[in-house]
């Protein structure tokens, strides 16, 4: 399907602020040999290491990656992950508003991975303070005449304790409010323009559904109780649909081999967000949204689509 080249002066007019649970992925590369004397487990002798930007900083990574103006917004600790997340975030062209907390351990996800197949993951994780989480309400205030679009990327760690009043502020002051959900209770969502489930987080919240039809009665009935205006059902192999009050819009997985899905939530909502905060009509967005999605889950890790991957094959 041929799809519309947006130029890349348009897409730089997109302002977006993404607020959140950030997170530093670490990844340690090896080879396995032998197992271990010790217990029935490889012994992997790591070769290399790389660290990226992960949860809300990854997809505040993936919209800079396309050429938007990006900030973000969070809460990390007072230690040396916190200081590479802030390193990586300005070398991927994000403005960091980071709130400190030395109480806490910045959130890592360290990855083990040999052969290309990941062995392990460890997380290090602890919920930030009241009096911080306030003060990063404080500062979302105050930010907020400085973007179009506000992306709120809910990973469960705390983060976005206050996302109904960040959601209420963002759309008293006429900005678009996308929201990645976590959980089963979608009433702190209340009020978003478009918020993006995956297949399982929508089960946890509406049930299982029998058929299609079943699918898009549950799907309607969430959106217009959380009055949204949009609701994006992200699918995985099955594509994307969309649910407004006017249409439901299905979009099909492009066809290619899936490698890596972790982060591909990341790089849609991104992508959606670069794309509406460049004036893009919601349902083009989204078209363009699913083929990124279709790209980066063809990489290794939390990635990013750049704009030469997104639109050199539509050009």
């Amino acid at each position: 399907m041929n799809k519309t080249v947006i130029p890349q002066e348009q897409i730089r007019q997109s302002h977006i602020l993404v607020v959140g649970d950030m997170m530093l992925d670490r990844y340690w590369f090896g080879d396995v040999e032998r197992i271990s004397p010790e217990a029935p487990v490889p012994v992997v002798q790591v070769k290399r290491s790389d660290e990226r930007l992960g949860g809300a900083a990854n997809v505040a990574r993936n919209a800079a990656a396309l050429g938007a103006r990006v900030g973000m917004l969070g809460v990390v600790g007072d230690d040396e992950p916190a200081r590479t997340l802030e390193a990586l975030l300005a070398e991927s062209h994000v403005q960091p508003y980071l709130h400190r907390d030395a109480k806490i351990n910045t959130t890592i996800k360290l990855r083990v991975v040999a052969h290309q197949q990941q062995l392990l993951r460890v997380d290090f994780e602890n919920t930030p303070a009241h009096e911080v989480l306030l003060a990063v309400q404080d500062r979302f205030q105050g930010l907020i005449n400085d973007y179009q679009v506000l992306v709120l990327s809910d990973y469960g760690k705390g983060g976005l304790t206050h996302v109904t009043r960040m959601i209420d502020a963002g759309r008293a002051a006429g900005r678009k409010v996308l929201v990645d959900p976590k959980g089963d209770d979608y009433s702190r969502y209340r009020g978003a323009t478009l918020i993006t489930p995956n297949r399982a987080e929508m089960r946890a919240v509406v049930g299982a559904w029998k058929t299609e039809a079943d699918l898009t009665i549950r799907a309607q009935n969430l959106r217009r109780a959380l009055q949204l205006e949009a609701l994006l059902l992200t699918r995985s192999e099955e594509g994307m649909t969309l649910y407004t009050e006017a249409e439901v819009l299905h979009v099909s997985a492009q066809a290619r081999e899936v490698y890596d899905v972790s982060g591909a939530g990341d790089t849609v909502i991104a992508t959606l967000a670069t794309m509406m905060g460049a004036g893009v009509p919601l349902k083009e967005a989204v078209q363009h949204a699913n083929r990124a999605g279709g790209i980066v889950v063809g990489k290794l890790g939390t990635a990013v689509v750049t704009y030469p991957e997104l639109f050199g094959a539509a050009a």
